[in-house]
C-alpha cells in the first residue's frame, strides 16, 4: 500500500497515488501531493480545487478534461474555463491532478 505522510498522520493512497479514502482529504494533505508531483499550489489552483470538490459533492464523480473544462467555464468564466489555462496549471493533465490535489477518485475515462 502506498502512503502519504501529512504531518505525522499515514494517508493511504492507491496505486496511482489518489486517496484510498476521500474522508481523508485536507488542504495539508492536498499540499502533501502537491509536492509529490512537484507543483507549488497557487490561489488559482486552490480556485479549481475547490470547483471540482464542488462538482464531485453535486455529480458524485470527477469530470474528464471536457467536462471539467465547461464547468470551469460555466463557474468562472472563460478565461479560466479552457484547456490552455487548466494544462498549465495542472501539468498538462488537468482532471487527472486536479482530481488528485482534490482528494477525488481518478476519472473513470481517463487512462
Amino acid at each position: 500500500m502506498n502512503a502519504l505522510d501529512v504531518n505525522g498522520r499515514q494517508v493511504a493512497l492507491d496505486q496511482d497515488g489518489y486517496l484510498l479514502e476521500l474522508s481523508d482529504w485536507s488542504v495539508e494533505t492536498a499540499e502533501a501531493l502537491a509536492q509529490r508531483e512537484p507543483l507549488q499550489l497557487t490561489a488559482e489552483h486552490w480556485q479549481i480545487i475547490e470547483l471540482l470538490r464542488a462538482f464531485y459533492d453535486e455529480f458524485q464523480l470527477s469530470p474528464a478534461t471536457r467536462p471539467l473544462v465547461k464547468y470551469v467555464a460555466l463557474k468562472l468564466g472563460p478565461d479560466k474555463g479552457n484547456s490552455q489555462h487548466l494544462n498549465r496549471l495542472f501539468n498538462g493533465t488537468p482532471a487527472k491532478l486536479a482530481a488528485k490535489l482534490a482528494g477525488l477518485p481518478k476519472p473513470t475515462n481517463c487512462l
